[in-house]
């Protein structure tokens, strides 16, 4: 047996109060010298997200116990896109997937903990529990909390982003009130996240996808028999991983990040992977950049081909993340991209992802294509550079089918609100170029939502004939011609900060470019009277995280500023 870092010395003063606290909780001696095992419970009552996930640390708790390790629950904050995004515009959605990687530091280390068990659920806990997971390099494992059950109305599927994409549709005056009173009764019929290609699942994906969940863990229905039986697993696994000291960056290596932006790109995740796996690289302080990557694995080139579309999930096709899992799931979609990874590299189960590979099949090819029969010829997420954004921008193509080229005016918002109210009076009609700014890490702060918006406009029917710009976030259930995470961002004096309305804006999608058409005297002057920007927080966390977050090419961690 190790001598496990929480092993205090006897006859220290940790060891002694430490020791008067556990045997007060009943804990006996006999257990005092086992691996001692944090299972983060990032769960909340508020949200629907979190609900099962009391029963599933108790269900990880006793598979410790069995294994031979010592279990404690830890319950963290547990941000939730749909309910935790209703204040402030959605700013505290960034913010809380860094809280909770302090929270989860201060938690684990302050204990002096061997390893961990982490819960991941809605879209910013599963990237936040890898984030201190690299930040930790203790032995970590992620156990998928799984999808949410939907509902039918007249006999059709209903689910969240049926909900999400209502209002709009009230605004083109489509439907009424009640029918979306009536929506929201049946969309969501059971525990865990959005049913769709969304961010939530996206990242599920990615942890099996860089080797921190165990094979066949995404996607899973939440509360099902079969997550169950994963939850016993990774319980009885982290025992194993602490034994052998085999840790978080032994895994996550840059082939293995490299691995993951190629299942992003075959299933074409959310374009909100690329900063998540940013912040757990960055965190990590694992070299690797994702906007790269993602542009060079999009790409064919001498030697190497681009990673087609495997998959089709709402919203990006007709397929059901219900017919993913059936099919195979993630696992199932590494095995039709096996010659396009890198095998070698090593995950928690303590093999190899070829070895893990071996024996896999996909049970549906309707669902997940190949390499010689995809579902479409990718790439489903591209990054686009221009004037307008030097550093980058991210679109997402899913099955493709949109225009390889727009041109349109600029209508200019400070905020989503007033867009949203720009919508619901007409103002915006085909054509136009929408631009929202002031929305990035720094400005918003927090990388502040454009996603009701753009969920609107889809809602009203107009997601195809009009562009939507911003340096803020989208969902992952977002769809039509919109660019995202442009960089830099306005706070840090980007382009996207000189546009006006009436300006023109060109995006070529071949080309990978997105244009701000002005000639250069024109440039100079708007250069020239551009104020510095002032963070306008004054109090609280989000005045912290304006002053400490770094750009979304870092992944939009927090660091002191020099």
């Amino acid at each position: 047996m190790r001598n496990y870092r929480s092993n205090f010395e006897p006859g220290t003063t940790r060891w002694a109060i430490r020791r008067a606290q556990w045997r007060a909780l009943g804990i006996p001696e006999s257990d005092m010298h086992k691996p001692k095992i944090a299972i983060i419970n990032s769960s909340s009552e508020m949200s629907i997200c979190f609900s099962h996930l009391d029963e599933v640390a108790g269900i990880v708790r006793q598979a410790i116990l069995d294994a031979g390790g010592l279990p404690f629950i830890v319950k963290t904050t547990a941000p939730s896109d749909f309910i935790t995004g209703a204040g402030r515009g959605g700013r505290y959605l960034m913010p809380a997937r860094d809280l909770l990687v302090n929270d989860i530091e201060v938690a684990v280390e302050g204990a002096v903990l061997d390893g961990m068990v982490c819960l991941s659920s809605c879209d910013k806990t599963a990237p936040a529990h890898l984030m201190a997971a690299a930040r930790l390099n203790i032995p970590s494992i992620l156990v998928i909390g799984g999808y949410q059950g939907c509902g039918q109305r007249a006999g059709r599927p209903v689910d969240i982003e049926d909900v999400f994409e209502s209002v709009g549709a009230l605004a083109a005056g489509k439907i009424s009130i009640q029918d979306i009173t009536d929506l929201s009764e049946v969309a969501v019929q059971g525990p865990g996240v959005c049913a769709g290609m969304g961010t939530a699942n996206t990242m599920h994906i990615m942890a099996e996808a860089l080797g921190m969940a165990l094979p066949g863990s995404a996607p899973v229905a939440a509360r099902s028999a079969r997550m169950k039986e994963l939850a016993r697993a990774a319980g009885r696994r982290i025992v194993g991983l602490v034994d052998e000291d085999l840790r978080p960056k032994d895994i996550m290596t840059p082939a293995a990040f490299a691995n993951a932006i190629r299942v992003g790109l075959a299933v074409s995740g959310s374009i909100n992977l690329l900063r998540h796996l940013q912040a757990i690289a960055t965190e990590g302080e694992i070299d690797v950049d994702m906007f790269q990557l993602m542009d060079a694995l999009g790409r064919s080139a001498q030697g190497t081909r681009a990673v087609p579309l495997l998959c089709a999930i709402k919203p990006n096709g007709p397929g059901r993340i219900e017919h993913l899992e059936a099919a195979g799931g993630a696992i199932a979609v590494m095995k039709e991209l096996e010659s396009l990874l890198d095998a070698e590299v090593l995950t928690v189960t303590g093999r190899t992802l070829r070895e893990n590979l071996a024996g896999i099949e996909v049970l549906d090819a309707q669902i997940i294509g190949s390499l010689t029969r995809p579902i479409g010829p990718g790439p489903s997420v591209v990054i686009l550079k221009g004037s307008l954004a030097p550093d980058g921008a991210v679109m997402k193509l899913g099955l493709g089918g949109k225009q390889s080229a727009f041109r349109g005016v600029c209508r200019v918002f400070e905020s989503q609100e007033d867009a949203m109210a720009a919508l619901s009076n007409g103002e915006i009609t085909s054509g136009q170029v929408i631009v929202l700014r002031g929305l990035g890490a720094r400005g918003g702060p927090g990388v502040a939502s454009a996603s009701w918006f753009v969920a609107a406009v889809n809602g009203a029917h107009l997601g195809d004939d009009i562009a939507v710009i911003t340096d803020g976030q989208f969902s992952g259930l977002n769809h039509g011609f919109t660019i995202g995470q442009v960089l830099p961002e306005a706070a840090d004096g980007g382009p996207i900060a000189l546009v006006r309305d009436g300006d023109t804006v060109a995006i070529d999608i071949a080309g990978r470019t997105v244009d701000l058409l002005l000639d250069a005297c024109e440039w100079q002057a708007r250069r020239a009277a551009l104020a510095p920007f002032v963070p306008g927080e004054k109090k609280g966390w989000l005045s912290l995280y304006q002053h400490l977050v770094q750009p979304l090419s870092k992944g939009g961690t927090l660091k002191a500023r020099g």
